[in-house]
């Protein structure tokens, strides 16, 4: 079944800020969603699992609320929605997995990404279960079972197919900031009789990224040429003026929305506000779900 949604990316915040500062948080998402016209139009939040990376993050992570905690924190300050999460696999073993996921399940969360070993290590490294094996594994225990996708990465036609074919039902996108995913998906419609559900990820890009980093640093790619053009493209968003940030966001939008759309692939959406929700961020997505949204498809 179709997730055909508006998904909202939610960070946990760090565990010494306390669960006070999530509800507040949660609390300014609806009000901002509210004031831009998004309301309810959010059908669920997507709560990261973070896991410690390369050192050279430009924000510092530290210790997380847990995905499950956070979710049961916030959820009565936003009446309407429903959860989805990404969960690490390469580091716990079946028995703990399926716990884990029987838990999330029973806390109202409909879909999980699952995610292996940050880039750091190779696939394969870890002494849990792979994400793709996850995907069988747990067939049985959560119904929406997703994978990343990452258009612009080598090879990626291949290591897509091969998670479809061990069932992943839905694929969340790296942050989109080309419209690679529009000849990616064309041409794997053609090649491939697999029609998973595609969360289209777009992400808000503030002033503070020429100073920090983060958006930068999440798509890197190095020698990659594809991805060092997405990177020039989020460089010049951040420098410029609001309101031309904002059209070209939506222009990127449109692009990918009408390469897409009719392609035989149900669609969601996942925003996302890397920096932290904003009211220029959900004005943002507002304009362009006034283009298209998930409740437009057939």
């Amino acid at each position: 079944m179709s997730l055909n949604t508006v998904a909202l990316e939610l960070v946990p915040p760090n565990l010494d800020r306390g669960a006070g500062y999530a509800v507040e948080d949660a609390q300014k998402v609806a009000r901002l969603a509210t004031e831009s016209g998004v309301g309810e139009r959010l059908g669920h939040v997507m709560i990261p699992a973070m896991i410690a990376e390369d050192g050279d993050r430009p924000v510092e992570m530290k210790p997380k609320m847990d995905v499950l905690d956070y979710w049961q924190a916030i959820q009565t300050e936003l009446p309407g929605a429903r959860a989805l999460c990404t969960q690490v696999t390469s580091f716990s073993d079946e028995a703990v997995l399926r716990d884990r996921l029987t838990d999330l399940s029973a806390a109202g969360f409909d879909g999980v990404t699952f995610v292996g070993v940050p880039r750091t290590m190779s696939d394969g490294e870890g002494d849990g279960i792979a994400p793709a094996d996850a995907l069988s594994k747990f067939d049985g225990l959560v119904e929406n079972r997703g994978v990343i996708l990452i258009p612009t990465r080598d090879a990626e036609h291949g290591r897509f197919t091969f998670k479809c074919d061990k069932g992943a039902t839905f694929a969340m996108t790296q942050l989109l900031y080309s419209d690679a995913v529009v000849g990616f998906l064309q041409r794997f419609a053609l090649e491939s009789d697999h029609r998973p559900e595609v969360l289209l990820s777009f992400g808000f890009v503030p002033k503070m990224e020429s100073r920090v980093g983060l958006i930068d640093w999440l798509i890197q790619d190095p020698g990659n040429d594809a991805v060092a053009q997405e990177q020039a493209f989020v460089s010049s968003l951040a420098a410029g003026e609001p309101a031309a940030k904002r059209r070209q966001l939506v222009d990127l939008y449109k692009r990918v929305i009408d390469g897409v759309v009719g392609l035989g692939f149900p669609l969601s959406l996942h925003f996302e506000a890397p920096y932290g929700v904003s009211l220029p961020a959900f004005e943002t997505f507002a304009e362009m779900l006034a283009y298209w949204s998930p409740a437009q498809m057939p």
